[in-house]
């Protein structure tokens, strides 16, 4: 059996070399293209070109997130047997959301007003030109409605993973009740999910060279030299991550025990994925392998089958801390002074928009421009930030990722379905037929 754990390992040790390799070889092309190009406008050309394969590979991503969203999570409740289990299980994992998600924007504000990265930057205030992103205007009410599809066929055409995780809820607990009836559907769509999955596994060979071409188009547009210029915005931001990050182990610790050493190890490829694509749905399948309980770490594929996809819309963790930051680092660039009852009311507004565009493209900064304006700020300033957007998003996305593998192994462990270090998950490894008589065996 510890051979089987042990090959899993070996193999993706090579892959996350390729990918820190395309990394560093896409800053260097980029970097070179940018300094010898003629002009911006053709540097920009070429950026276009080169960020084609990158797009190309995200846009798989997202053709596989909703099947793969829809049949794992429908097999993993399904799996569960007891009814009961899946509002327990979904209770634990907004528990840990909704903690993290305060954490999260906390520090965000904590290290604004810490570090002032917005005072004394000498950078030139924009005009109230537009700055091409549309401020969220989403109420709870239009939250509460968001979260029921009007039509599932929509909501995966249009990855609304929140909207997927619902339905997918719905019609996994229908299967559950049916038990013996629903047998050979189960199986049906467990199957799917197989063939999913290695359409996943051809999917992610490409990673390398989507980071590459990812990384050199930003360099080339953007060139080396506006790291500089917001060093201390950029710096700020990171070190705020690294402090959540470390918040993140240590909770993990606590839950996990020593175990969280392994768990982040087997994280390293979905966090390298993540963080060079600034996509954090590109790590999704590499995730549920990481976590998965038949020859990784241990978490059965009921749990992180259901945690994860609800993680998507809830625990973003990195974009929330962003979006704290960035708000008042716009503010200070203004020299607008906020006091800490507004800077309460704002954690108050992101908490319900941070959870309402998932899916969103450049979520994040939606959230922020809609935050600028119900304060009185100008949206204006978001002009400051959209140039090095890329690089911050890097970050948040794979802190995302991350933050939601930890959650999924944290309410395995409080369910006890976590399984020891060489068990293989009978989920896994037998038929489907055995489903409804999972969840004793857990007891």
């Amino acid at each position: 059996m510890s051979s089987s754990i042990a090959a899993p390992a070996r193999k993706g040790r090579p892959f996350t070399a390729y990918i820190l390799v395309a990394l560093l070889l896409g800053v260097l092309v980029g970097y070179l293209c940018n300094t010898r190009l003629a002009d911006h406008a053709a540097a920009t050309e070429v950026a276009g070109y080169v960020s084609l394969i990158a797009d190309i590979f995200l846009r798989l991503i997202k053709m596989i997130i909703a099947p793969l969203v829809f049949s794992t999570l429908v097999v993993g409740i399904a799996h569960m047997g007891d009814t009961s289990a899946i509002g327990r299980v979904g209770i634990k994992a907004l528990g840990w959301f909704i903690l993290f998600s305060v954490i999260s924007l906390s520090l965000g504000f904590l290290f604004a007003n810490l570090l002032q990265p917005g005072h004394n930057t000498g950078l030139p205030l924009p005009d109230a030109a537009a700055s091409g992103v549309a401020a969220s205007t989403l109420t709870a009410k239009q939250f509460v409605l968001h979260l029921v599809p009007a039509s599932v066929v929509q909501a995966m055409a249009t990855n609304e993973i929140l909207q997927i995780v619902v339905f997918s809820l719905f019609f996994g607990v229908a299967l559950a009740s049916l038990g013996e009836r629903a047998r050979h559907l189960v199986q049906i769509i467990e199957q799917l999910s197989h063939a999913i999955l290695k359409v996943t596994n051809a999917v992610m060979k490409m990673a390398p060279l989507a980071v590459f071409a990812a990384i050199t188009s930003v360099v080339t547009t953007q060139g080396i030299g506006i790291l500089w210029t917001f060093a201390k915005f950029i710096g700020g931001f990171y070190l705020g991550l690294v402090v959540l990050w470390a918040v993140l182990l240590v909770a993990g610790w606590a839950v996990l025990g020593g175990r969280v050493v392994n768990l982040v190890k087997l994280l390293r490829e979905p966090f390298l994925v993540s963080f060079s694509t600034a996509s954090s749905e590109a790590a999704y399948p590499k995730m549920l392998d990481a976590l998965d309980a038949l020859d990784r770490f241990g978490v059965r594929r009921r749990i992180s089958s259901f945690v994860l996809p609800m993680g998507y819309s809830f625990n973003l963790d990195g974009s929330m801390m962003y979006c704290a930051f960035a708000t008042l680092f716009i503010a200070q660039v203004y020299d607008i002074h906020l006091s800490i009852v507004t800077q309460l009311a704002m954690m108050g507004m992101l908490m319900l928009t941070s959870k309402g565009i998932a899916g969103v493209p450049r979520a994040s900064l939606v959230v922020v421009a809609a935050t600028l304006g119900s304060f009185g700020m100008p949206e204006a300033g978001l002009l400051l930030i959209m140039g090095v957007d890329q690089f911050l998003d890097m970050g948040r996305s794979a802190t995302n990722a991350v933050g939601n593998g930890i959650a999924a192994a944290v309410v395995a462990k409080w369910e006890g379905d976590l399984l020891p270090e060489g068990k293989v998950d009978p989920d896994a490894a037998e038929d489907v037929a055995g489903m409804p008589a999972a969840s004793p065996s857990r007891a």
